[in-house]
């Protein structure tokens, strides 16, 4: 039987990314798999319904879309449209499951197989599969747009008739993808930029962008799979020290530190934004997890004194066309492990092949990306932070409050 795959329209507000983009589309039906979009679903990313050609079917019904085999999705369904899903069937998402314990609750309960696309490990043989870096790279480049919009002032040094213009200074506080993307992006507009991050590990490729390396001495702190750990108290006090006096010379400061699963660390006080330059714009990157400034709020601009304080929380739909292309190849490579080949098709041309479903938990990528599975919560992190008891099968049975 052929594999069934559908894409979801995204319902979370503000969100314009589409989990296929329609380039694809078309490697992804050369597998044999019968894919339907949702009518309307890329919209938003500005692709039409008529940009997906045949063989993909376009359906307005969601029985239709979430009785596929497999349902792909940018963010995780609602409960309702969860509850349409096929027991057994596959969802390929994010779902940032630390944070949504009713929706891991209905993954559990109607048995469905769900990736965590967040939860893609980050090795070698994953990096094509490795959302939250494609992501960020949108992310950290719109991050250092906002900022060089946001500024009264140019970004470059200019020499003009009426004199020179000082280059502006930008820092980036964490120099993951996202504020790697953000030095890059900031240089070249032309300004000068610092980077910083506790992993001092990262000063090659912060110098290798052209940015100069803050440390704060006697810092350093990086956890399993390369994400920045909690800093003590001490630690604190010397990194608050050193980037309050950077970013008092700063004219924009982009934030990105990010501990997954739990609330961004708060890395900017309100008496540092005060020794801010005025007119200065600070980007909190972090703003989804509570952000890295106090005074950041979710999805809007506060101004603090002459300061500026931006705290998009979906920074990659604001690039909702290359966010979408990247993020869907993203999942084709993904769909590589679980849809196969059939056995002893050795003669059959490779379009006419059949495919399935099918389940290697050897591997590593599978292993570590499974969030549900066969009527159960399985990623042990998930289930340690919602408090799941052994031999809990639902989180509304857990210890989670």
């Amino acid at each position: 039987m052929t594999v069934s795959i559908a894409v979801a329209k995204e319902t979370a507000a503000g969100e314009k990314r589409v989990a296929m983009v329609p380039k694809v589309a078309a490697k992804l039906t050369k597998m044999d798999v019968a894919l339907t979009v949702a009518k309307g679903a890329g919209e938003a990313s500005r692709i039409p319904d008529e940009s997906y050609e045949e063989p993909v079917v376009l359906s307005g019904r969601a029985d239709e879309i979430y009785s596929a085999n497999v349902v792909l999705a940018v963010n995780a369904p609602e409960i309702k449209q969860i509850e349409k899903m096929k027991k057994g069937s596959v969802l390929v998402s994010f779902v940032q499951g630390h944070n949504n314990p009713d929706v891991v609750d209905a993954l559990v309960k109607n048995n469905v197989t769900c990736f965590a696309m967040e939860l893609i490990p980050r090795i070698s043989r994953a990096q094509s599969m490795d959302a939250l870096s494609s992501q960020a790279n949108a992310a950290g480049y719109k991050a250092a747009l906002i900022a060089a919009n946001a500024l009264e002032r140019f970004l470059p040094m200019l020499t003009t008739a009426a004199g020179t213009i000082r280059p502006a200074k930008v820092l980036v506080i964490g120099a993951g993808v996202a504020g790697l993307q953000a030095i890059a992006t900031a240089g070249r507009l032309g300004a000068k930029v610092y980077g910083y991050d506790v992993r001092t590990e990262t000063k090659e490729q912060v110098e290798s962008l052209g940015a100069e390396f803050l440390v704060a001495e006697g810092v350093k702190a990086e956890a399993a799979g390369g994400y920045a750990r909690e800093l003590t108290d001490e630690e604190k006090a010397k990194q608050q020290q050193m980037l309050a006096d950077n970013m008092a010379d700063a004219d924009a400061v982009i934030t990105t530190a990010a501990v997954p699963g739990r609330p961004a660390p708060k890395i900017v006080s309100k008496a540092m934004v005060e020794r801010m330059k005025p007119g200065a714009v600070l980007v909190d990157l972090a703003a989804s997890g509570g952000g890295n400034c106090e005074l950041t709020q979710p999805d809007e601009i506060v101004t603090h004194g002459s300061v500026t304080i931006h705290g998009p929380s979906n920074m990659p739909s604001l690039l909702a066309e290359h966010a979408s292309e990247m993020y869907a190849q993203n999942l084709f490579n993904f769909l590589q492990l679980i849809v196969v080949e059939e056995e002893g098709q050795d003669d059959v041309k490779p379009g006419d092949k059949k495919h399935k479903l099918d389940f290697d938990w050897d591997d590593e990528i599978l292993a570590k990306a499974v969030l549900t599975h066969d009527g159960k919560l399985v990623n042990e992190s998930v289930r340690t932070a919602l408090g799941y008891a052994e031999t809990d099968e639902s989180v509304a049975s857990g210890n989670n409050g």
